[in-house]
């Protein structure tokens, strides 16, 4: 028995030897995907929006395994995870802005996924298929009042997301004076968190490094990761949103 179960047990071996590890990376993305897509959403007030485009919309950019395992599967996650959290208590009854807003005397589980939620139901929507270029309209004008010029701007956005250490976000936010500014937070927080060392804002347009969002096609390379972000950027999207702040 001893001996059988050796020879079967250097079969495999010597199989999975043969096996490139892409292939077996690829295994183990195809199972994470089709896990989460079983797994059911937890019933709650939050719902997981769907994609405005194509997961492959997006390429050569950001490749469609990337946005198929971001949003069917941790995007998913902190919706479900968030229903969970708010089950039963009276943050179920909060919009999800009052949650943000009152970060700092939630739980962790409501915290993060709360962040987690709006953070990525922002992102999806300032991505586009052909999107890059630069700004134009009110947010254009402000953006050179601010940083001088679009140029200016973008390499001190770049700065904030790629020193970012760890897991985190870039924003570009307008503050209570109508002014723009670039700040960075860690993990799933915003700036529309009362969180100390935040600096406070209505975001206007943000950049998820976490590496979830980037490691199946840039690997370690955020640098590449952010300047590809660059030529899929939903100006009009973030105009918009730029507008709806400097009126509230």
């Amino acid at each position: 028995m001893l001996k059988r179960d050796f020879i079967k047990n250097a079969a495999a071996f010597a199989l999975s030897a043969l096996v490139s590890p892409a292939v077996l990376a690829r295994a183990q993305e195809e199972r994470f995907l089709r896990d989460a897509r079983a797994m059911p959403m937890a019933d709650g007030p939050f719902t997981l929006p769907p994609l405005p485009y194509a997961f492959n919309a997006l390429e050569p950019h950001i490749d469609a395994r990337t946005m198929e395992i971001h949003h069917d599967a941790h995007h998913k996650t902190y919706v479900s995870k968030l229903n969970e959290a708010v089950a039963g208590k009276p943050e179920e009854k909060l919009p999800l802005a009052d949650l943000l807003a009152t970060a700092s005397k939630q739980p962790d589980a409501i915290r993060n996924n709360a962040g987690g939620h709006y953070n990525h139901s922002m992102f999806w929507t300032l991505l586009a298929q052909k999107g890059g270029g630069q700004p134009t309209g009110a947010l254009a004008t402000a953006i050179t009042k601010d940083f001088g010029s679009f140029d200016k701007f973008k390499e001190e956005f770049t700065k904030a997301a790629t020193t970012r250490f760890g897991s985190g976000w870039a924003w570009l936010s307008v503050d209570k004076a109508g002014k723009l500014f670039i700040s960075n937070t860690p993990n799933q927080d915003n700036p529309l968190m009362d969180l100390p060392g935040i600096q406070r804002g209505t975001p206007v347009l943000g950049l998820d490094v976490w590496e979830h969002a980037y490691y199946l096609k840039y690997q370690n390379k955020r640098p590449d990761y952010v300047a590809a972000f660059w030529n899929v950027v939903n100006w009009p999207e973030a105009d918009k949103r730029f507008t709806s702040a400097k009126k509230s």
